[in-house]
């Protein structure tokens, strides 16, 4: 409970932050009726605290999609008594999700976007070698310090089986723009890193990073760093070890 309180009160901490930045822009917007024609939306994109419609801007991230495994058979198969399939898993995500969105903003992430029973959140990656920390960490806490917590107290109040997860890293140049239809544009950042953490996340309990992370990892002579190459979806992939983290 004390954790979920934690996240509600940083979400209005964020939200109250971005509307005392630019709620005066947007309650003006609505005054004059042009609330169909925004041209310009509140993003958590970092770096990017407002997109602007028609406005295409360069960054780059370090995109984590992290995403729990083999929901799809929680969905089939009744294992949990007196809980129907459907009310599993409506508790398994109610529990995961914020607690994944915690343990990212512990470590300088921002979620941009919640995919049904997972999510991406970005690190912006201007300071290159402690992004790839950051999010390194970030993905072993889902992995493993989320993980238990939420498989602990969802066995403790509804005695369901343990969930494993998948975490896949990737590193690039985004496009960071609005999509949708006009007057219900999203912020959207498009490019490779989302694409390959998204294969890579294909994992069991495991960080999977792409191989151009794997190039750019900070090196150390003789250091603690390992990678053990995977192929997930098509896609190759590395397992990082790195014992300064």
């Amino acid at each position: 409970m004390a954790l979920l309180n934690d996240v509600i009160r940083a979400a209005l901490d964020s939200a109250e932050k971005v509307w005392g930045e630019y709620g005066t822009l947007l309650e003006k917007a609505a005054d004059i009726g042009i609330s169909a024609h925004v041209d310009s939306v509140p993003s958590y994109i970092p770096g990017h605290p407002l997109v602007h419609e028609g406005r295409t801007t360069i960054g780059k991230f370090i995109a984590l999609v992290a995403d729990m495994r083999n929901s799809s058979e929680h969905l089939l198969v009744r294992r949990s008594g007196h809980k129907t399939e459907l009310e599993r898993v409506y508790y398994e995500t109610s529990a995961l999700l914020p607690a994944l969105a915690w343990q990212i903003k512990e470590e300088g992430g921002s979620v941009t976007e919640y995919l049904g029973d997972g999510l991406l959140a970005l690190f912006d990656a201007t300071e290159l070698q402690d992004s790839i920390y950051k999010a390194y960490r970030a993905g072993m806490g889902c992995v493993t310090t989320v993980r238990e917590a939420v498989n602990s107290e969802l066995y403790n109040r509804y005695r369901v089986p343990s969930l494993d997860l998948g975490v896949g890293l990737g590193y690039s140049q985004c496009v960071v723009h609005l999509v949708g239809l006009e007057g219900e544009r999203h912020p959207k950042a498009i490019g490779k890193c989302v694409y390959y953490a998204t294969k890579l996340s294909a994992g069991i309990n495991e960080v999977i990073v792409d191989n151009a992370l794997k190039v750019v990892w900070p090196k150390k002579e003789n250091g603690p760093v390992s990678f053990r190459p995977v192929k997930m979806k098509g896609v190759d992939g590395f397992v990082a070890a790195d014992s300064r983290l």
